[in-house]
């Protein structure tokens, strides 16, 4: 691994000159990504940036506006929040995949964020419940950005340099809404994604229409995908199998895999489908 230097600013405004300085400067918000990606040479860095020390980046609350989640907040933190409060299942059970026990109380949710793997399981749980990254910067600056324009590639982001994610913002679930994320791995456990599906249901408890919908997709794309016209198909529709099978088969048509190790694009897309039903499933019985 090559040398770097490495800080562990108290503030903010301390760790926004960090990064702001010349070269490679990487921000580590729990280092389970960045740390492996050093020591294999797919990055480089002049300078790594701690940002586990910094009490902005490690808020958690919830009002009635929402979820806030600062970049720094462990996936173990954001699961055991969750599953106190309520509100966001879908979050907190991909909170609960990422690597081992060990990882999850020290990987981050913003740094799975930022580190913009397709495969990642957090991200499509966050697209579901329409998350809003809000990014600071050294000149003063500031963005709300929504998380479906915050990817650019496999592991591109669209941050500036000097430019850092302060808290993913997610708003309150209205009434009657439920969200489910599930993925297939080949093993058991401590695996990284063939296919992940994360969906989010509304639907009027008297008629049982769909209000709104919301499917996100990992690992069959370059960046995390919504399936818009699966979403359409279902809102305004009654939710029943055949809504379901309809809305599955169109997901598929977002989907755009590579073939790898871990399964052909054809395998994929029949993932896709299979767990686009299984979520929806789930939602439903969570509102039954």
């Amino acid at each position: 691994m090559p040398n770097f230097d490495y800080e562990a600013p108290t503030s903010l405004a301390e760790a926004l000159e960090l990064m702001a300085r010349p070269g490679e400067v990487r921000p580590l918000a729990g280092g389970t990504d960045i740390i492996d990606q050093l020591k294999s040479n797919r990055r480089n860095a002049d300078l790594v940036v701690d940002m586990k020390r910094i009490p902005e980046l490690l808020e958690l609350s919830m009002n009635g506006s929402g979820l806030r989640i600062g970049s720094a907040v462990s996936c173990t933190d954001v699961y055991n929040f969750i599953e106190e409060h309520g509100g966001y299942p879908a979050l907190s059970e991909s909170a609960a995949l990422v690597g081992s026990i060990h990882i999850q109380n020290r990987a981050s949710i913003g740094g799975n964020v930022c580190n913009a793997a397709p495969s990642a399981d957090t991200i499509p749980p966050l697209l579901v419940h329409e998350a809003v990254a809000h990014t600071v910067s050294a000149s003063g600056g500031e963005r709300e950005i929504p998380l479906i324009d915050f990817f650019a590639g496999p592991g591109q982001t669209v941050l500036q340099k000097g430019e850092i994610l302060k808290e993913l913002v997610l708003p309150a679930p209205p009434a009657n809404t439920a969200s489910a994320y599930l993925r297939f791995i080949p093993r058991n456990e401590m695996d990284i994604a063939v296919a992940g599906v994360g969906s989010l249901i509304e639907v009027d408890p008297s008629s049982k229409v769909v209000t709104k919908a919301r499917i996100s997709l990992a690992s069959v794309a370059p960046t995390p995908v919504r399936a818009y016209e699966a979403e359409n198909s279902l809102e305004g529709s009654v939710i029943d199998a055949d809504a379901i099978d309809r809305a599955a088969d169109l997901t598929v048509g977002a989907a755009v895999p590579i073939t790898d190790v871990r399964g052909s694009a054809e395998y994929r897309k029949e993932l896709v489908k299979v767990l686009t039903k299984r979520t929806l499933n789930i939602c439903l019985k969570r509102l039954s």
